[in-house]
């Protein structure tokens, strides 16, 4: 018996494009909660559904006999971040399973707490709000002793009348880094983790965090959680984690799971040297900005083991990356990645498409954008309007029913763009193609042909351009062009360099 049995409601069988990847990762957010729980004497344990079918959550409430069930979502995990209503099913039968065996039922996440009435009205019993481990552990601490909870900030609950009831708007003050306990690893089965990440990659790489929060304020980038809000863990302690991960849990690559990653250059240095100082680097990846990535940044990044950094470039439009209030130039852009390659270090890009007042000329030029950088990889979306966000507002009359994602290749433009779903899931594809017959060893001229045919395909696809530029637009030649600001140049044909890529 326990006095909490702690899940989350993200399951990678539900999500075609991670099933495709298969790069699972423990939910770090709960095991923070789980662990904030257990050092204030509150037993706890951890159904944990990356992996695990949910359908067997009956059988853990019936053997762990929990008093309270918090379904509490991994805050650190973008794919929670993404509210997709497959996973927000998930939620809803396990708190229904949860409810029919007689435990409280508690709420934390993105998802709830932009619809904490849904969520209670589904059976919950609070909605927790914001950094949500102190809040979790005082509910559950006030509930089995005195039973009083009114003093507790951020719950949302509903009333005798059935009618949501916001207790102190305001979320509770975030607990410090350094007064946190390390995420409860020991409470979850590393053995499917392990598995899953050898027989796909060759390799055991497992999730940590350095940070919380992001201060930037693009404005489609939805922070339900921490708002503006950014903390940092001390350095010697990440790197003590990092120690943790390698001698006893194996790990043989790391993803640093932070909104951002080194936005401050002291803390980077020094986070670089406490790892040289145990000698216990391992490769690494993160998400940072690319006009973070000055030389020492860059220097210092390399110290520490970082083999790969994702940017959020966007566009290759600066007049769209100015209307998304990015704060980014795109000559930052260049010099990132020119300055990553020369480290030694992947360079990757988060584009996003459609974002309103964007029209086929700023689609040639993201794409001229990535060819003239040519990163490592690329992640392909469509701006996506999550609530209390600037852009949400912006385009607030377009929405129709459809408000979330399924899974996270729904790839649904859920307001009125410039094209349709079709179009842009076919400029993915052949952006995603394009940039790995880059780095393929050898690419066949047939393999060069079917890009050659996707880029038609989008050209076909957009209604607003039926000229001789529009159609040649096809492939790029094999020569890297380096500049400060990258022009689209169509192409009549596929070039001879391009066949001896």
């Amino acid at each position: 018996m326990v006095d909490v049995l702690l899940t989350h409601s993200y399951h990678l069988p539900y999500d075609r494009k991670q099933v495709r990847k298969i790069q699972p990762y423990p939910p770090l957010g709960t095991l923070y909660a789980a662990s904030v729980l257990r050092s204030r004497g509150i037993s706890a344990a951890v159904f944990d559904t990356m992996l695990q079918d949910p359908a067997g959550f009956p059988e853990l409430l019936e053997r762990h006999q929990p008093r309270f069930v918090a379904i509490y979502e991994d805050d650190f995990n973008f794919l929670s971040k993404m509210c997709l209503t497959r996973m927000r099913e998930v939620a809803w039968q396990m708190t229904e399973a949860a409810r029919c065996f007689g435990a409280t039922v508690i709420v934390h996440g993105s998802d709830a707490s932009d619809h904490a009435d849904e969520y209670l009205r589904h059976g919950a019993n609070y909605v927790l709000l914001g950094e949500a481990e102190t809040t979790l552990s005082e509910l559950c601490a006030a509930s089995l002793g005195s039973g009083d909870t009114s003093a507790i900030p951020g719950l949302v609950s509903l009333d005798s009348a059935g009618s949501v009831e916001l207790r102190n708007q305001k979320a509770a003050k975030p607990t410090p880094w350094h007064c946190l306990p390390n995420p409860a690893r020991d409470l979850i089965d590393m053995g499917p983790y392990r598995e899953a990440w050898k027989a796909s990659h060759g390799f055991f790489s497992l999730n940590l965090v350095a940070s919380r929060g992001c201060p930037y304020q693009c404005n489609w980038c939805a922070k339900p959680i921490s708002g503006d809000r950014f903390h940092v863990r001390p350095p010697d302690a990440v790197a003590n984690e990092i120690l943790e991960l390698k001698n006893v849990y194996g790990a043989e690559h790391l993803w640093f799971g932070d909104d951002i990653f080194a936005l401050g250059h002291r803390w980077t240095q020094q986070f670089a040297s406490e790892m040289e100082k145990r000698q216990c680097a391992l490769p690494f990846k993160i998400q940072a900005r690319a006009d973070l990535m000055t030389l020492e940044t860059v220097s210092a990044l390399k110290r520490a083991g970082c083999a790969e950094v994702w940017m959020g470039v966007e566009s290759g439009s600066q007049r769209v990356l100015d209307a998304m209030d990015k704060g980014l130039r795109i000559d930052e852009v260049v010099a990132a990645r020119e300055r990553l390659e020369a480290a030694g270090i992947r360079a990757c890009y988060f584009l996003q498409f459609g974002y309103p007042g964007e029209s086929w000329r700023e689609i040639q030029q993201t794409v001229s954008l990535v060819r003239a950088t040519r990163p490592d990889d690329i992640g392909v979306s469509v701006s996506y309007p999550l609530p209390n966000t600037r852009f949400y507002e912006k385009v607030r009359a377009e929405l129709g029913p459809k408000r979330n994602w399924t899974d996270s290749d729904d790839l649904c433009v859920m307001f009125k763009a410039a094209y349709t779903d079709e179009f842009y899931r076919a400029l993915r594809d052949c952006l995603h193609a394009e940039v790995d017959s880059w780095h393929t060893a050898r690419t066949a001229g047939h393999e060069l042909d079917h890009v050659a045919g996707l880029w038609r395909r989008v050209v076909e696809l957009e209604p607003l351009t039926r000229n001789a530029d529009a159609t040649s637009f096809s492939f790029v030649d094999a020569r890297p062009i380096k500049t400060a600001e990258p022009q689209f140049v169509p192409l009549q044909h596929l070039s001879h360099a391009a066949r001896e890529v």
